[in-house]
């Protein structure tokens, strides 16, 4: 035990010394905020990124050295060593079912607008698919339970939020039932997203057999600060021959139940075929992440059941762990292409420099470019962040709409006349370099046309914004905005 005299004797010489250990505090800290703004310099993601870290650390290191520690990171280094070095057997899986895809080939990969595309996703393109639009929560969680009801053999289920709400505890106790039944459930959640799931709905779900994991994005030492870097898909598959993806996230405020936010709007896509391989694939390989093993899946590929499955789909999973930017590529590969038509539905827009360039370039060739977001946000922040991206390509000919029949949280692209895009990324840097994402690409006319008339609709309740209205922004709102889009690297 310390003896007292001990304890008065180091308070005088803390005491006494007080000034001169301030001072070696703040040099130290001083140093750690120079090293760091260095390595800010020399490895962020974006030079708005570098400019942003390098003046907060230099300005405030002693607040913000150890907030680079858990945000700054450019690489989710644990996930990507396990990727090259780890992963044989998802390889394997990989190659296997490349080999069976050769089956569905398409015309796509002649397609210039699609080259690019398949080398950044895992699996090509295959034919056979189909798809259906799931509008709104009721629509798309009355699909996932009665999928799920219909499952035989297993259930894998992957999201950002899970919530011990209604429909969450209506999920719970349908995949305890599965279990009972003799179905193997497997589900990732997200430990950010799902930060306030408490411990008994996990408890409940694991005493009945379901083996539901953290995605586990801290795992290894390495990895033990970083919070950045988040499991942003949202994914349902049966069975190996169905799956869904969408905006929508397990909780009550999708079926319209936000206090504030409400009636929520979002889409789901509903797909079977081919495509829901691929699809599995980025499951298993989260998977294994997360819990260094692998289930027994079924790995055959089959066509849709209907009578005449015909759409080309392409399954793009993006992460921080890829060895390029994949999902900023896959928006400028979208933008660039576009000939006649770019729709593009984001709760979200703050898009880089490269995207906003795009977008202006796209505008300027006489592409029909029509932005939607909400007018009613759910984070301050990010929307004050857009109005320097919206102020940048409304005056070339980009064209906004904010929709006003509650909150807005859908995730799609219309390209021309034949591209479809429902996914979980939107147009912002968390997306485009931070998170784990997914999404479905179609090449198919109809299904296209069942998109177009979809947004048609979501365009009547909407306002577009008029370059007159931003010509009267204020100048204390337009400095505000360049200030949050200096810093939006860091969100």
């Amino acid at each position: 035990m310390i003896q007292a005299d001990t304890l008065t004797q180091f308070w005088h010489w803390l005491s006494s010394n007080s000034t001169s250990i301030a001072a070696l505090f703040a040099a130290t800290f001083m140093a750690l905020g120079i090293v760091a703004a260095l390595e800010a310099i020399l490895k962020s993601r974006t030079a708005q990124g570098a400019v942003a870290w390098a003046i907060v650390l230099l300005g405030l290191p002693w607040v913000f050295v150890p907030l680079y520690w858990v945000f700054g990171r450019r690489k989710f280094r644990g996930y990507a060593l396990a990727k090259n070095s780890d992963h044989g057997e998802i390889d394997q899986i990989a190659a296997q079912l490349s080999g069976q895809f050769a089956a569905f080939s398409t015309a796509c990969g002649d397609d210039r607008r699609f080259i690019a595309l398949e080398k950044l996703a895992t699996l090509p393109f295959s034919s056979g698919n189909e798809a259906q639009l799931l509008i709104n929560g009721d629509q798309a969680f009355a699909e996932i339970l009665s999928r799920i009801a219909a499952a035989k053999h297993y259930v894998l289920l992957e999201f950002y939020i899970i919530r011990d709400d209604g429909i969450g505890g209506e999920l719970a106790e349908l995949l305890l039932a599965k279990v009972r039944a003799g179905v193997a459930v497997y589900c990732i959640y997200d430990e950010i997203g799902s930060l306030q799931l408490p411990g008994n709905y996990l408890r409940k779900l694991r005493n009945g057999g379901v083996d539901i994991r953290p995605f586990n994005s801290t795992k290894g030492f390495g990895n033990r600060l970083q919070l950045n870097f988040r499991n942003h898909r949202k994914i349902v598959v049966c069975d190996g021959d169905y799956c869904l993806i969408g905006g929508m996230n397990i909780g009550d405020e999708y079926r319209h139940l936000h206090p504030v936010l409400s009636p929520w709007r979002d889409t789901g896509l509903a797909l079977s075929g081919p495509a829901v391989q691929a699809v599995q694939l980025a499951f298993a390989e989260d998977w294994l992440w997360a819990t260094e093993s692998l289930p027994e899946l079924n790995w055959q590929v089959n066509a849709a059941s209907t009578a005449e499955p015909k759409m080309n789909a392409l399954i793009l999973a993006t992460g921080p762990a890829d060895n390029t930017e994949s999902c900023a590529l896959y928006f400028l590969n979208m933008i660039n292409h576009a000939t006649t038509r770019l729709w593009i539905v984001s709760p979200y827009f703050v898009p880089d420099a490269p995207v906003i360039q795009a977008l202006q370039l796209a505008a300027m060739r006489g592409v029909d470019v029509r932005i939607m977001l909400p007018a009613k946000p759910d984070k301050i922040m990010i929307q004050l962040s857009s109005y320097t991206a919206i102020r940048e390509t409304l005056a070339r000919g980009v064209q906004f709409y904010y929709y006003q029949d509650g909150f807005l949280h859908e995730k799609v692209m219309l390209v021309d006349d034949d591209i479809s895009v429902v996914g979980t990324a939107n147009l912002d840097n968390r997306s485009f370099r931070l998170n784990f994402e997914i999404c479905v690409i179609s090449h198919d006319r109809d299904f296209a046309k069942k998109m177009e008339a979809m947004l048609i609709t979501d365009l009547q309740h909407c306002v577009q914004l008029l370059p007159r209205e931003v010509a009267k922004w204020s100048l204390r709102r337009r400095l505000l905005s360049r200030c949050a889009y200096l810093f939006a690297p860091l969100q």
